[in-house]
């Protein structure tokens, strides 16, 4: 299996912490594989980032709540998820809702404060939903007021869009959309993006700026169509790390370096505190 660059565990400050009640949105967590093995077919080994590790690298940041996303390598074992969730309640959830979920389990999930279902519909992961699956589960999760998040390129998220538009529930669009930040904005997933999100129930999260950037750190290429993006429907757009980063192939970022990258693109506070505080606890519903 290919290897990776691990994630930088040594979080420095930023120059500036978040603002409190701040979020983010999307990260991974691992832990002793013994006791939570991964699935075969994994397209990634799972790193050394426990709990502890993501609560150090939020201190750092000022971040003081947290997106679990389930990692593709567990599928739908849910187990090291739920565990994590009933020890820290300022987290929520985000799982991968196939049919072979009960009811029951949906609800012990929903009681755990899992909020959300992604579909991953990059191919390289392996675990592509068809369309019969995700009407399925939209129609059970949105009794619980749940969201779902979409995460692949533009013709694997293009392929799914027709009936993806005639969802009644929020959609999160993961990690900037993968925009291709070497053909600037006349790109056709930056038009299809922009008509999405005229749609009050579709969500941009701002993330992967760093993994996308063609010249690198500090990456500031990314920052006239990260604003695009946010202006496109600034009362639903989130941010996260996508700590820790896993499948990484170029030098890795520092973490405060993704927060400040976001300061960037929102060089208003206000609008900081709006995507970092008051978007999420509106969609994951913080207290």
């Amino acid at each position: 299996m290919e290897e990776f660059v691990p994630h930088d565990p040594y979080t420095r400050a930023p120059s500036r912490k978040a603002p409190a009640g701040s979020c983010d949105c999307h990260f991974h967590i691992f832990a002793d594989p013994a006791k939570y093995p991964a699935r075969q077919d994994g397209s990634y080994q799972p790193p050394h980032a426990y709990a502890d590790d993501i609560k150090k690298m939020h201190a750092s940041l000022g971040i003081d709540r947290g997106v679990i996303c389930q990692a593709t390598i567990y599928g739908t074992d849910h187990r090291l998820m739920l565990d994590s969730l009933e020890a820290h309640p300022n987290w929520r959830g985000t799982a991968i809702i196939d049919n072979t979920i009960s009811d029951a389990e949906l609800e012990r999930m929903n009681a755990a404060g899992v909020r959300a279902a992604r579909f991953n519909f990059a191919r390289f992961l392996n675990i592509v939903p068809d369309e019969a699956v995700v009407r399925r589960t939209v129609d059970r999760i949105t009794q619980l007021g749940w969201h779902i998040k979409i995460f692949g390129d533009y013709e694997e998220i293009l392929e799914h869009v027709p009936y993806l538009r005639s969802l009644n529930i929020p959609i999160v669009i993961d990690h900037l959309g993968r925009l291709d930040f070497t053909k600037g904005p006349e790109q056709p997933l930056l038009a299809l993006l922009e008509s999405l999100l005229k749609n009050e129930n579709w969500w941009i999260m701002l993330s992967n700026g760093d993994r996308f950037s063609p010249g690198g750190a500090p990456y500031l290429d990314t920052v006239p169509l990260a604003r695009k993006l946010f202006a496109a429907a600034p009362d639903r757009t989130i941010w996260s790390t996508d700590w820790p980063h896993v499948r990484y192939r170029r030098p890795m970022p520092n973490d405060a370096d993704l927060l400040e990258l976001l300061y960037q693109y929102l060089p208003d506070e206000a609008d900081q505190h709006k995507v970092l505080v008051d978007n999420p606890a509106r969609l994951f519903g913080f207290k």
